[in-house]
């Protein structure tokens, strides 16, 4: 091999006619070395040269050498003037890593964890892939774990637990009628690190949620088949081409706002040796800011790392082909180098005025663990944000269980939150969810009062307190009819709402068949039947999966359901107990409204009862030869909960005598 001085720009690693250029940035160091090993074998030593003056180019190191292996492993021995130790580091814009090849399913105690960068020449034929570009307001967003959507052995299919298994799944996800993936955290990180055990089984957790991530672009490992070579790479881009060809959109939930170097006792893996004051929020003492909430918080508005992210942004969009992402605490993005919340941040105008990724969906958890809280408001500069809407999961979950006082605001979020996203914006800003990765699945919102957390090794102080549940009568599994039969009606109306609200909605994977997790709101550390998608229990609640996906479906075949507008004076009429009456100071928990088509006319017609007792609903006379069947009742058990076209069903008089805590749905129909 022979090295020579090579280029400062681009970072990373690059193919250059017959070698690789290496450049990475590294503040004060005293001395960097650059160290080739081979791609198993870190022990086997291919090349060390200590890097020299030509080899530098301000505070970036880089080299060019020829003559390489095909596929090989490299870091950088780095020594910084204020550190005794030197460590061996994982350049941070590496894309694809040595780390172990099987998830760990019984985590050592203390893993010997530090992956290296990989190298390896390849191609990959998209074979004329190009990005969906899905209208925003007519997307169906489904959060799923690759590893949990097919791990568990009722899945069936050849690779469990990896891109592979998704893609031999495509069929499943067209049948239930989604039309975009949100994949929780696909970057490389560590399952081993969680720190405590099952209390009664005294194994040690995972980290099974992924959110800590050790290298922004690099594809997690373990979720491929092998890793040899591009394996962990090809197998990503293989699972998008196919999911694109079937019609779904991929979004990547991204993890920008810390990493899995933890606080100053934390683990030495890149950032930290190579520059830890741009990297990450640390005050004048010498300690680190946490608005994460894990220990450290990305610098992200200090130029060394704007510039980081927006390349790995880009590299994701471009190369790999993904359709957008959810930034995760995005809040984050908008605190200056002490913390300091920012009107304007740097980060976020760059993203939103960048010439690719303001084209791809950008979605913000808008808000951070200190505090920081913008639902609403997170950029209004430019429309190109949609937000995580907690204010509609909250407020649907209240006016669902009965809560007074939710009447004005259910009718809002169903909306799409016009106050929140009125000004110059669209319904589309609204993401709207009941459930989520974190917090109680559907089926235990309505089965539990209290999280029942032991099982994560913290004596249940881990998790939200708070989560607008109601059991329904009863803790838990329970033998009550009256309870479970209100329990299922529950799921159906919480899954209506969603349907039926304008915005964009997305759904937990598991939920389509009241998967639960035993009233564990924070199953982050739970690799295990708790997180998995079961499929045997898909197949035995065939009735509520029918319902479900049927709504999913119907909302795609509705233009008034899927509005790329705000309401106008014509667009809905709300109605009370009587038509065209609302009585919105009455705190009936009643609500309901027509939605009309362009020409001012019904076309579908929709109420919720959320009290404890029957109201008497006179429902909207329609013109001569027009009548309302029925769509929805969520009172009836399967299959009468949902009618489909073949199966319509008039509704007989305008009188309809409605069951407490139900909801309907009613489609104008030519006789």
């Amino acid at each position: 091999m022979e090295i020579k001085r090579g280029q400062a720009f681009p970072f990373g690693t690059h193919h250059v006619e017959n070698g690789v250029n290496f450049a990475i940035y590294i503040k004060d160091a005293e001395k960097v070395s650059l160290c080739l090993f081979d791609e198993r074998n870190r022990e086997q030593i291919l090349f060390e040269k200590e890097l020299e003056g030509e080899n530098r180019t301000g505070y970036v190191w880089h080299a060019f050498i020829t003559d390489l292996p095909k596929v090989f492993a490299y870091g950088y021995r780095v020594k910084l003037k204020d550190q005794e130790e030197t460590h061996l580091l994982l350049d941070p814009y590496a894309r694809n890593l040595t780390s172990d090849e099987k998830w760990h399913d019984e985590p050592a105690e203390h893993p010997d964890y530090h992956p290296l960068g990989k190298v390896a020449k390849d191609h990959f034929d998209w074979e004329g892939d190009k990005h969906l570009n899905l209208p925003m307001h007519e997307l169906v967003i489904y959060e799923m774990h690759v590893r949990g959507f097919t791990r568990d052995p009722s899945s069936r299919v050849q690779h469990p637990g990896t891109y592979k298994g998704v893609i031999e799944k495509i069929p499943y996800l067209i049948d239930l009628g989604i039309n975009v993936v949100e994949l929780m955290p696909v970057f490389e990180f560590n399952e081993q690190e969680a720190l405590h055990k099952n209390p009664e089984t005294h194994k040690k957790l995972h980290n099974y949620f992924g959110y800590s991530t050790v290298s922004f672009f690099a594809p997690m490992n373990r979720y491929a088949s092998e890793v040899s070579g591009n394996a962990a790479v090809n197998e990503f881009k293989e699972m998008v081409k196919a999911l694109h060809k079937n019609g779904i959109e991929v979004i990547l939930d991204v993890v920008f706002n810390h990493t899995a170097e933890g606080n100053g006792q934390g683990p030495v893996l890149s950032f930290k040796g190579l520059d830890k004051k741009a990297y990450y929020m640390i005050n004048g003492d010498g300690n680190y800011l946490n608005f994460s909430g894990c220990g450290n918080t990305f610098n992200c508005n200090h130029p060394v790392t704007r510039e980081f992210i927006i390349a790995a942004l880009r590299y994701w969009a471009t190369e790999m082909h993904v359709d957008g992402f959810r930034f995760d605490l995005a809040s984050i993005f908008n605190r200056a180098e002490d913390g300091t919340p920012l009107d304007n941040a740097p980060l976020v105008e760059a993203i939103s005025r960048d010439p690719v990724l303001s084209t791809r969906k950008l979605i913000a958890e808008a808000w951070d663990a200190g505090g920081l809280y913008q639902v609403g408001h997170f950029y209004p500069r430019i429309p190109v944000w949609s937000e995580w809407n907690g204010k509609y999961r909250d407020t649907v979950r209240s006016f669902i269980k009965g809560i007074s006082g939710q009447k004005n605001a259910f009718a809002g979020v169903l909306s799409a939150s016009h106050d929140l996203y009125g000004n110059g914006r669209s319904p589309a800003s609204s993401i709207n969810f009941i459930t989520a990765h974190d917090g109680f699945s559907l089926a235990d919102l309505v089965s539990y009062n209290e999280k029942h957390n032991l099982e994560n090794g913290e004596e249940n102080r881990d998790g939200m307190d708070q989560n607008d549940s109601w059991n329904c009568g009863a803790e838990g599994i329970t033998t009550n009819r009256k309870v479970i039969h209100l329990r299922k009606k529950q799921i159906r109306n919480y899954h209506f709402a969603l349907m039926i609200s304008q915005g964009v909605p997305m759904l937990l994977m598991g939920d389509e068949y009241a998967h639960s997790r035993n009233g564990n709101n924070n199953t982050w550390c739970q690799d295990n039947e708790l997180n998995w998608f079961l499929w045997g229990d898909l197949q035995e609640r065939q009735g509520f999966f029918r319902f479900y996906k049927s709504l999913i479906h119907f909302r795609k075949s509705q233009p008034l359901l899927q509005r790329a507008t705000f309401f106008g004076e014509n667009d809905v009429v709300w109605h009370g107990i009587t038509p065209d009456n609302p009585e919105w100071d009455q705190d009936n928990h009643f609500v309901a409204f027509t939605l009309n088509h362009p020409d001012g006319q019904p076309g579908l017609y929709i109420a919720f009862n959320a009290s404890h007792v029957y109201h008497n609903v006179t429902i909207p006379s329609l013109a001569e030869g027009k009548f309302w069947r029925w769509v929805v009742n969520t009172n009836n058990p399967s299959p009468e909960d949902f009618y489909d076209e073949e199966q319509v069903k008039e509704l007989e008089g305008q009188q309809y005598r409605m069951p407490p805590y139900s909801s309907i749905m009613l489609q104008k129909w030519d006789r």
